[in-house]
């Protein structure tokens, strides 16, 4: 797995500098910390370590399924420099030890938690070396710390159930129940106001084409990228285009070799021309960071909500397998683009900050009010107050999907 990936940044990598990383030296520490490891994950970590010292968001290691999962029993969320728990698993331990949504988290075990951390904590306790149980470490509105021991749950994937009998079932039925958390989503009052909430940008020209009609519908219209971790470079496109009347450049891609231009072609006759907010939020990445930030960029709406994730780049993953019992198939994903937006500036590390920075309240997460919501749908022209905004599209989660620690996973 060392020599793939060593192989695989060297020959794909963007930057065929490293960002002036030691790579050769980094290289050989991992070769003789995976020598002296006491388990294959912490041979897997240096791995993982090795492509983290790129310090670039589209360069990782991409692990086969585990057979177990650990469902921690709750989700949290950065929201500006803190982290708050956002979802508790009913009849989870974290639920009967009163972990509760808007409780404010500092440290994850050993771990202080901030903005720039948080993503490798989650990627850790997740992926790498998932934990039997967290200690948290809690913080009240008085700055009174305490500590909580929440046991995860430990269950089979769902993958080993594809393999057994009617398993094809199974793997169909959680295809359907993953598209329909995926779609997109709508919430209309009337002709002023819609509100599109797109988890992610993987959808078909029909479907936005579809998408930009129920906006042209409306005066006013929210686009809401929270949570959205990207997707396709042609979805994004073709909503860019929806959104414009006129053609516009939204980035130079620069490869190893190159440096092409990325434009969109508006539609004359056929976009949406009304009132526009988009809001974003810390885990709002790639593609919903580049429509945010082009929008933002031409002045054709407000962005409203958090500074997103600034996990901008584009990435291909080269799929490898070793014989050990089985084929053990695992990947490895390489940043080959770098993305730099009209004004001259990469948003990789930086993000997109708001024009309008709104950040929920540890007592708006309690309440389930949705602060920022309520303000892009005034800006648009529609006036509701957080209760209600925290009412419209609220979350749908499956369980037929373990809850770990963040949304975007």
């Amino acid at each position: 797995m060392l020599r793939d990936a060593d192989a695989d940044v060297r020959k794909h990598y963007y930057d065929p500098n490293l960002h002036g990383v030691d790579w050769q030296s980094r290289v050989q520490e991992a070769r003789n910390n995976i020598a002296k490891a006491q388990s294959p994950s912490d041979a897997v970590s240096e791995i993982a370590a090795l492509l983290d010292s790129l310090h670039d968001s589209h360069t990782y290691l991409v692990l086969p399924p585990r057979i177990y999962v650990h469902d921690y029993g709750f989700q949290m969320e950065m929201f500006g420099d803190r982290c708050f728990v956002i979802r508790v698993r009913a009849g989870s331990d974290a639920e009967k030890k009163g972990l509760k949504p808007g409780d404010e988290i500092v440290a994850v075990d050993e771990f202080p938690i901030s903005r720039r951390n948080f993503p490798r904590i989650v990627y850790i306790l997740n992926v790498l070396q998932p934990q039997p149980g967290l200690r948290l470490t809690l913080v009240d509105k008085d700055a009174n710390k305490r500590q909580l021991e929440v046991a995860a749950k430990q269950q089979p994937a769902r993958i080993t159930q594809y393999f057994a009998h009617q398993g094809i079932n199974v793997r169909v039925r959680d295809v359907e129940a993953m598209r329909l958390l995926m779609r997109a989503r709508y919430f209309e009052k009337g002709d002023d106001l819609l509100v599109v909430k797109l988890p992610e940008f993987y959808f078909s020209a029909l479907e936005v084409d579809h998408i930009i009609s129920k906006m042209k519908a409306h005066k006013g219209v929210v686009l809401d990228l929270r949570g959205n971790p990207g997707g396709r470079a042609d979805t994004l496109q073709r909503i860019l285009g929806g959104l414009f009347e006129h053609e516009l450049k939204i980035c130079d891609r620069v490869s190893r070799t190159s440096t092409k231009s990325v434009s969109v072609t508006g539609r004359p006759r056929d976009s949406f021309t009304g009132r526009l907010a988009v809001l974003i939020d810390s885990e709002s990445a790639s593609a919903s960071e580049i429509l945010a930030r082009v929008i933002q960029l031409e002045k054709r709406g407000f962005i409203v909500g958090d500074r997103s994730s600034g996990q901008v780049m584009e990435a291909e993953r080269y799929a490898h397998a070793i014989d050990v019992d089985s084929p053990v198939e695992y990947a490895v994903a390489v940043t080959d683009a770098d993305l730099v937006m009209a004004d001259g500036k990469t948003l990789e590390r930086v993000g997109v900050t708001p024009d309008i920075l709104i950040l929920p309240t540890s007592q708006d997460i309690a309440a389930k009010r949705d602060p920022a919501l309520a303000k892009a749908a005034g800006l648009v022209g529609r006036n509701i107050s957080p209760e209600e905004a925290g009412t419209i599209l609220p979350n749908e989660e499956s369980d037929q999907f373990q809850t770990t620690l963040s949304l975007n996973d």
